[in-house]
């Protein structure tokens, strides 16, 4: 495997003509942009239909892509919607943030639109697709179905009978909702022959991509919903415990998820068998998984259900080596990025060392000042040839933005480790890539963010806050050729040109 690099980028962040980044002509022209810059990978955030809040990491659908990113050029195109009717809609006013409401409100309209005019039943390609994925396309299209039906309310408040999945109300919603049920199938369908071809096209001009997926599930899901032997519920499915992180240095309360648990005994005497479904169909749609939290398999914190902090929880073991040991064995050796940041024990390392899988450095994490040794593993020199360095990440500051709310001994400590004290702050965004890039690590990931030299009112994410986060859009003209060079010239200099 050669030195390489790459951008992390949202889909959401692409330029689009209506309101949020999508599978349309963007995306392939991105791709051109990457080939052109000498880039290898192409980094994305999780693609699944997102709930309350827009994160991509609280999904409804472990399996299930957003509709969001059905391109809706491609649509008329087809013939199933028609120019005025997309340009009628209101997506927001601000090219440069995504408006959630007003893409809910929009583009579900235009889409049951568009399958009203489809004929898909007729269509032998989607009867394949629904055929083929069955095993989890059945139960996400009915629970989407009855969650319309319940003005959007979480399954754990709708009516018993549903809730619980009595076979008569099975059955009866299934009778009910027979076209909302179809609707959501051709959404699927939509969404995944648009995505593999997107894959397909990336792959033939040398760029490979990287997905993530979250450790958990959320509570409000799909999986959840029909798959409760999974988790730790109790009989009427109700979670007894919940996931977050303990208190630390940057929360006293710690961080409640509210995530259900797996029931790891479950899956272990099944052979890891919905691991394995999971992990396989991510390798369909990915070259490359990136798992968040990976710490999470080797101990994960345990909350009790109800607390209102995490104060009260607990650390449990989680399954170790053997979920992965059987993985391997199933799938053959696949790549995997582990998300091995945050509160990390010396278990935590073994684990990433005994799977082979690269771990994370993050650059921002290197000059804190109550951590400032040379041994701090987040400084480039400590870096090991077996990993994927970063300046930031999704949940990161811009690099820019970071270096201006450290502290001035964090900024001295900064400019001494990288040898400058004269370029201007707004220029330091290439100092501290160049950084990374010069390391060790065999891949170098950079946010589109820091390449551009963008504050934080472009961050992606601030954790433990909703409302005001996954917003942040490119528009066009921003990927310019004269950046492409830049980025060019650094993969070139660092020995992480792509090999075409």
């Amino acid at each position: 495997m050669n030195r390489a690099g790459g951008v992390l980028l949202s889909i959401t962040s692409l330029p689009s003509k209506y309101g949020i980044g999508c599978f349309s002509q963007s995306a392939y022209d991105f791709v051109d942009w990457l080939k052109e810059a000498g880039q290898t990978y192409w980094q994305i955030l999780p693609l699944g239909p997102t709930s309350y809040g827009d994160s991509p990491y609280q999904s409804f659908s472990t399996f299930a892509g957003n509709p969001y990113f059905i391109s809706l050029e491609a649509l008329v195109e087809e013939g199933v919607l028609t120019e005025e009717e997309c340009e009628a809609a209101d997506f927001g006013e601000n090219p440069e943030s995504v408006d959630y409401k007003k893409i809910y409100e929009a583009r579900y309209l235009l889409l049951r639109k568009a399958y009203e005019r489809s004929k898909i039943s007729e269509d032998q390609d989607y009867q394949r697709f629904v055929w083929d994925n069955e095993w989890w396309l059945g139960d996400y299209a009915l629970f989407m179905a009855v969650k319309d039906r319940f003005d959007g309310a979480p399954w754990t408040e709708w009516a018993e009978d549903i809730r619980l999945r009595w076979q008569n109300a099975m059955d009866y919603y299934r009778r009910e909702l027979y076209f909302d049920i179809e609707f959501q199938k051709y959404l699927q369908y939509k969404f995944y022959m648009q995505w593999m071809q997107l894959k397909a096209y990336a792959n033939e001009k040398g760029i490979r991509l990287i997905g993530d997926i979250p450790i958990y599930v959320a509570m409000d899901s799909a999986d959840t919903w029909a798959r409760p032997e999974l988790f730790q519920l109790d009989e009427n499915n109700v979670p007894l415990a919940v996931a977050g992180c303990p208190p630390d240095g940057f929360s006293a309360t710690g961080q409640l998820w509210g995530n259900p648990l797996y029931r790891w005994d479950y899956h272990k005497n099944t052979g890891y068998e919905w691991w394995l479904s999971r992990l396989e169909y991510c390798f369909r749609l990915y070259d490359v998984v990136r798992i968040d939290h990976f710490r999470g398999f080797d101990e994960y914190y345990s909350i009790p259900y109800g607390a209102e902090s995490a104060v009260g929880g607990h650390w449990e073991k989680g399954p170790g080596m053997a979920l992965f040991a059987r993985i391997e064995e199933a799938l053959g050796r696949r790549e995997v990025i582990a998300e091995d940041l945050g509160y990390v024990t010396d278990s935590v390392r073994q684990l990433v060392r005994d799977s082979g899988f690269p771990g994370m450095k993050v650059l921002e994490f290197a000059f804190d000042s109550r951590d400032s040794g040379c041994a701090n593993d987040y400084l480039p020199h400590n870096y090991v040839e077996n990993c994927v360095a970063y300046t930031g990440t999704h949940d990161n500051e811009t690099i820019c933005g970071w270096f201006d709310s450290i502290t001035k001994e964090e900024q001295q400590l900064a400019r001494e480790y990288l040898c400058d004290m004269r370029t201007p702050k707004k220029e330091l965004n290439w100092s501290f890539i160049s950084l990374i890039m010069r390391s060790g690590a065999k891949v170098c990931i950079i946010p589109m963010q820091d390449y551009l030299g963008y504050g934080n009112e472009c961050r992606m994410n601030k954790p433990s806050t909703v409302g005001i986060n996954w917003k942040w859009r490119l528009t066009d003209g921003e990927l310019t050729d004269e950046l492409k060079k830049k980025l060019y010239e650094l993969a070139r200099r660092y020995g992480r040109l792509a090999w075409r």
